[in-house]
């Protein structure tokens, strides 16, 4: 049962659980592995290698991605469809392999909605260049443990970062109006969310840049 078309984690958890069961000495060598180079730093090779896995193996990858959010759901139909001994096997690679939850997770979200490096977090930090006398903002884009992008720039070099996406935002909603595409009500909500905290932001900088005009800019 390989490939991606033929199990999803919809698929009754018992036919995913039997197939990891038929393969578990192998995947625990490999979840070995996968939590040593965890915790030596190489997060990309360890997504790469989840990845690979979730393609040549899809069922055995679910079980695993499953097992390690720690379900009590999940656990429950595995002991109803299975038995107490499988439910338990699948408990202990949770408490076995904690640090593979996260990158799990994101390749779990990768498969079952056609995402490819779904961010899951930013930091930034501000600094000053006096001589230039500019603000510069240092950001990080991260997809769990992995940095997808680090970067420092000025606040209007951040800004047309942010003009992009948002202007590859309106391109595939026009593209959806254009073709008849629904938007279903979940993406939509979070749409009118995030335009709103958008405008709230913009009202914020509108203010600051009203300030700043009104202060002396040295000509040196």
């Amino acid at each position: 049962m390989d490939g991606r078309d033929d199990t999803d984690e919809t698929e009754l958890p018992g036919a995913l659980v039997t197939e990891f069961l038929e393969r578990e000495s192998g995947t625990r060598a490999l979840l070995d592995d996968l939590e040593r180079l965890t915790l030596e730093g190489e997060h990309e090779e360890v997504r790469e290698r989840i990845r690979a896995l979730a393609e040549a193996n899809t069922g055995v990858f679910f079980a695993v991605a499953l097992s390690l959010t720690g379900s009590k759901q999940f656990f429950g139909d595995v002991e109803a469809q299975l038995d107490v001994t499988a439910a338990d096997t699948l408990r202990d690679l949770a408490d076995t392999y904690p640090s593979l939850e996260e990158p799990f997770s994101v390749v779990r979200t990768e498969q079952s909605h056609d995402r490819f490096n779904p961010v899951t977090g930013i930091s930034t930090t501000t600094t000053y260049h006096t001589e230039e006398e500019v603000p510069l903002i240092r950001y990080a884009m991260q997809s769990g443990d992995l940095t997808l992008l680090e970067a420092t720039e000025s606040p209007q070099e951040a800004l047309q970062v942010a003009i992009y996406l948002v202007q590859a935002t309106t391109d595939s909603l026009e593209a959806s109006l254009e073709q008849e595409h629904s938007v279903n009500t979940e993406e939509l909500s979070g749409l009118i969310d995030r335009r709103e905290e958008l405008e709230t932001e913009l009202d914020h900088l509108r203010a600051q840049i009203d300030e700043l005009r009104r202060r002396p800019v040295s000509d040196e």
